[in-house]
């Protein structure tokens, strides 16, 4: 989809929800990974505000959370459940482009190395041209991908 903004990149798998078929190209998982990042950063940010560090600080029996982490813990939980979905869907659809099966997304509950074979998949490069799975989200010929 050329023009556009990283805004919109960031987004984009919100609007395909739940759509696992097709392709994604590797800008809009890195810029939806980047975009639940900041997200969960800024979360963790209003929740330390929340955190009682004077009391802590000085030792006192039972310090007592501030509203602000309950507010970030529950932004948390909102957020994840309403990313879960699209982050798998995401990760499918860049297999997809790689000419890969979804299922491969399995790789992921692999003990310690996991992870990391997933984030390699990820960065790789995606087929040229059509595949199994669909046209390519490169080519600027094939305006339909994103319909």
């Amino acid at each position: 989809m050329p023009g556009l903004f990283a805004m919109e990149w960031m987004i984009l798998p919100y609007t395909r929800y739940f759509d696992f078929s097709g392709r994604s190209r590797r800008k809009e998982y890195w810029m939806y990974t980047l975009f639940t990042v900041l997200v969960f950063t800024a979360i963790v940010a209003v929740g330390m505000a929340g955190v009682p560090w004077t009391e802590i600080s000085n030792k006192v029996a039972n310090p007592q959370p501030g509203p602000l982490l309950w507010v970030a813990i529950g932004l948390a939980v909102v957020f994840w459940l309403a990313s879960f979905i699209p982050s798998i869907a995401v990760t499918v659809r860049r297999f997809h482009d790689q000419n890969q099966s979804g299922w491969m997304y399995l790789l992921g509950f692999i003990p310690y190395v996991g992870g990391i074979v997933l984030i390699v998949f990820m960065c790789l490069e995606g087929t040229k041209g059509e595949n199994r799975f669909g046209p390519d989200p490169m080519d600027p010929s094939s305006a339909d991908v994103f319909a």
